[in-house]
């Protein structure tokens, strides 16, 4: 039997499916759509598991649960089966100190896949408001899950980790089409795409044609793969003249880097692996303009220890700054205890001279602070950096001046994964640096999955990414999504590179989410009107 042939038999079992078999079937199309976000970057099985979403609302009209609700449900549990593989690996933050915070394991790796099941659970239930009975319902589900998604991705400060348009980020040539549309735009024309095989079960009769919706998906991915490999060809990488990078990778494990007693171990360790030969050829940090730290790098308040400072003003030659990050303590009368800070990036000039400040302005939920903080440290909470009273949010994005290099756009860990909140139009950047500290999740996914995120921040805008991860992956990427440069997980060591220059602003850079938003308004208007014509 034909592939088509299969899926033809499986649609009717689907739609007819009840009880805990269709709540089964949801959890393990939802676990196997998993697979085609990074590492694995197994996206034709979303041809498989897509459809099966489009079958569970399609049977969503039988049973006691009716329509919405019944619709809802198994978007639930499609959800809560993605998000939970997708995911497992923020766990590994909750083992960094497990006598601390081992307890809350469950709620992690279940906790949270079950809130952002609730999106998918949304966007199933939006869609069976507008559904038809012909294959016009793929295009009411496209819409309506990049509709949630966009929710998902904003709502209690967001967190879009692994929408669904990361899909189509891999082959690159797939991933350009987002310098038109965005990561928004590529999670529509992913669900679309990958939803269309459900049509082959519909039927020929009265003039319906079940394979036009998947031949039409097969040719726009053709297309999407053609446009990016042209643009891919016409654009080779381009490096701005006299800048080099270095990037120091340390690899120093949790425990190390917020303690205190390994000030001077931390420190040597980075002055000695800065200073690194890297080639026959190389003198160290002296062959560099720019040396790049990673987040959070330092286990005290690096501008207050006057002796580090020092060690780095001795450590840089003239005409080379240090972009490092560290936690900066408030602005407060001398003698006064410090409760909160900031988390941010620092530029430091060869004499050891502060020349720019950012602080982090998107901060993550549970990490760097509490919801309701002053409630929940009353009853004993905590978030994982155990700052007291939670870091203290940066005011605005912007740039930084960097000496004998463009202006960058910083961004701080997570920061990198929200698409709409990047470069301001009348403050563009040269280049992206995105300083990061994965070592919270160990040798898992959850580091390519950042990677990819940030690699598709430099295909939407046209700005190259610099990314240093304490851990990796921290790597070098021209405004295409190409990687110039790059040193795996769990690697100490340097990175060398030069910096490649920005594209003219992209479609989306210009344009931002309005094309989106068109988009998905036809397509709501266009199944509504599909099925009032019923």
């Amino acid at each position: 039997m034909t592939a088509a042939g299969n899926l033809r038999a499986a649609g009717p079992a689907i739609i007819l499916a009840w009880g805990w078999k269709r709540a089964a079937i949801a959890l393990v199309a939802g676990a196997l759509s998993a697979l085609a976000m990074p590492p694995f970057n197994a996206w034709p099985v979303l041809f498989v598991t897509f459809p099966v979403a489009v079958w569970l609302i399609d049977g969503a009209g039988a049973g006691r649960l009716r329509g919405v609700p019944a619709a809802a449900m198994a978007g639930w549990w499609f959800g809560l089966g993605y998000f939970v593989p997708g995911l497992y690996w923020i766990g590994y933050a909750f083992l960094v100190d497990a006598p601390t915070f081992a307890w809350l394991l469950p709620f992690a790796i279940l906790g949270l896949p079950a809130y952002l099941a609730l999106f998918t659970a949304l966007g199933f239930a939006l869609a069976r408001l507008i559904w038809t009975r012909d294959a016009s319902r793929v295009i009411a589900l496209a819409a309506s899950l990049t509709l949630s998604e966009w929710l998902r991705g904003h709502a209690l400060t967001g967190f879009p980790w692994n929408a669904f348009g990361y899909a189509l980020t891999e082959p690159l040539a797939l991933a350009q089409t987002a310098s038109l549309i965005g990561l928004w735009g590529l999670t529509f024309l992913a669900v679309a795409i990958f939803a269309s095989p459900a049509a082959l079960i519909d039927g020929s009769s009265r003039g319906r044609k079940p394979w036009l919706a998947p031949v039409m998906a097969v040719v726009l991915l053709a297309a999407m793969g053609v446009f990016g490999a042209i643009r891919l060809s016409l654009q080779p990488t381009a490096m701005v003249a006299n800048v080099k990078l270095r990037i120091m990778q340390p690899n120093l494990q949790q425990d190390v880097r917020f303690n205190y007693s390994a000030k001077a171990e931390v420190m040597q360790k980075y002055l000695t692996l800065s200073d690194r030969a890297s080639g026959p050829q190389s003198t160290g940090v002296r062959d560099v303009n720019v040396l790049i730290w990673p987040e959070s790098a330092f286990p005290f308040f690096l501008t207050r220890e006057a002796d580090a400072m020092a060690q780095i003003a001795d450590l840089l030659p003239k005409g080379t700054v240090l972009i490092t990050g560290s936690v900066r303590a408030p602005d407060v009368p001398p003698g006064t205890k410090i409760t909160r800070a900031y988390n941010s990036i620092y530029v430091i000039d060869h004499d050891g001279s502060v020349l720019s400040v950012y602080d982090k302005l998107h901060l993550v939920p549970f990490g760097e602070f509490l919801p309701f903080q002053d409630w929940m440290e009353k009853i004993g909470l905590v978030q994982l950096t155990k700052v007291q009273g939670g870091f203290i949010p940066g005011r605005r994005r912007r740039t930084m001046e960097i000496p004998n290099a463009p202006r960058a756009l910083p961004l701080i860990c997570y920061e990198a994964i929200f698409p709409g909140d990047v470069a301001e139009r009348n403050d563009r950047p040269g280049w992206i640096v995105n300083l990061t500290n994965d070592g919270w999740f160990g040798i898992s996914t959850g580091p390519y999955q950042h990677l990819q995120q940030a690699r598709l921040r430099a295909i939407e805008q046209g700005l190259p990414v610099v990314r240093a991860a304490n851990t990796g992956i921290s790597a070098v990427i021209d405004p295409l999504g190409r990687f110039v440069a790059r040193l795996g997980l769990g690697l100490e060591g340097v990175l060398d590179s030069g910096l490649p220059s920005a594209m003219l602003p992209t479609i989306y850079a210009r344009a931002g989410d309005i094309p989106v938003a068109i988009m998905i308004a036809s397509a709501l208007i266009f199944a509504t009107r599909r099925r009032a014509a019923k």
